[in-house]
């Protein structure tokens, strides 16, 4: 089943799309998309369907800021059915929750998980794709929707401590900084949000218990196009915090509010298994992390839960048939001689 996304982002790409030249109907009718979905923010299309059409406009453009304006250009009210009930959460903490809890209407894709560190908190951004590298335009494009909504909470001119992207910097920053603030940092760890944690609990002087309490009654008549299995929230939680030390089960079971017996029993009865599971996670972010030329092997090992490198290296031998320096080698070979014929 194809991962899906509200349609919203399409209609602020329309806008943008046409302000650099590029035609948005011919580009979603290249990605087997119906042009109708620019007026239908609430229908639901295949994620990558999405991620052709940002991704190739950018290159069509010579872009390397599409992303971040269509996120700029987010606003509360884009979130749909859902804008009522977050704009009258207490908190953005509450804000954050919601967005997990009420994932249903606006992606399969998008997982956000917050971290507290100290005086600091990092909102991280992660985008399950099942495609190799969801691309650099698509992962900018929904830490954007992300910062625009905090930014409702917490006021228009809201800056945050600094906001960080795992792939490489573009050749300009101009929009990047205008949007997110002088300290936009690139190929990073993870894709985050860095703010100071007391952001977290301001008080939301928009917020109304009553209004809240009204919407999510509207929110619960609305109907549920999937349900989501607990494969899915397990994969997605185990791409979140795999990266940060945390893929065992113990800590994604507390975070998906189940003790690891239970989780593990659950997932036997509908034919799967944890191990499983977190082969898979480990197997998609390898390959991401291997196209990346400045994560070393012992990083891409530790990121991957391995205390050893020998051990990464024997997992990855097995998985896919050659050591991970070898894959990296034929990868950078192959993008080599994809680069010289494009020149011809």
């Amino acid at each position: 089943m194809p991962l899906l996304v509200r349609a919203a982002s399409l209609a602020k790409f329309s806008e943008i799309a046409r302000s650099t030249g590029i035609d948005p109907v011919r580009t979603l009718r290249d990605a087997g998309l119906d042009p109708s979905c620019l007026a239908t923010p609430d229908l639901r299309i295949p994620e990558s369907g999405l991620a052709q059409v940002i991704e190739g406009a950018a290159r069509q453009a010579g872009c390397g800021s599409l992303g971040v304006r269509v996120g700029e250009a987010w606003r509360l009210s884009d979130f749909g059915p859902l804008s009522l009930y977050l704009q009258h959460q207490p908190t953005l903490r509450q804000v954050l929750a919601q967005i997990e809890s009420y994932r249903h209407l606006l992606s399969d894709s998008v997982v956000i998980h917050v971290e507290e560190t100290g005086d600091v908190a990092l909102v991280h951004v992660g985008l399950v794709t099942g495609r190799p590298h969801p691309g650099p335009e698509m992962v900018e494009l929904t830490v954007g929707v992300v910062f625009s909504l905090m930014r409702s909470i917490l006021g228009s001119n809201y800056a945050p401590r600094s906001v960080h992207f795992s792939h490489a910097a573009p050749a300009s920053l101009a929009v990047h900084r205008r949007f997110f603030g002088r300290n936009v940092e690139f190929d990073s760890e993870f894709d985050s949000i860095v703010l100071a944690r007391q952001d977290l609990d301001r008080a939301n002087p928009l917020a109304d218990m009553h209004l809240a309490r009204y919407a999510k009654d509207l929110l619960d008549l609305q109907p549920r196009y999937s349900t989501e299995s607990l494969a899915d929230n397990v994969r997605r939680t185990i791409h979140v915090l795999l990266p940060r030390g945390q893929g065992a089960i113990e800590p994604v079971s507390l975070r998906l509010g189940r003790t690891p017996r239970t989780l593990q029993r659950q997932l036997e009865q509908s034919g799967q298994r944890f191990s499983a599971l977190l082969n898979e996670v480990r197997a998609s972010l390898a390959v991401r992390y291997l196209e990346q030329p400045r994560h070393s092997m012992s990083d891409i090992g530790n990121l991957l839960g391995f205390s050893e490198l020998s051990a990464f290296s024997r997992w990855f031998s097995a998985e896919f048939g050659r050591p991970p320096s070898v894959w990296r080698n034929e990868h950078v070979t192959q993008m080599l001689a994809g680069t010289v014929q494009r020149g011809q």
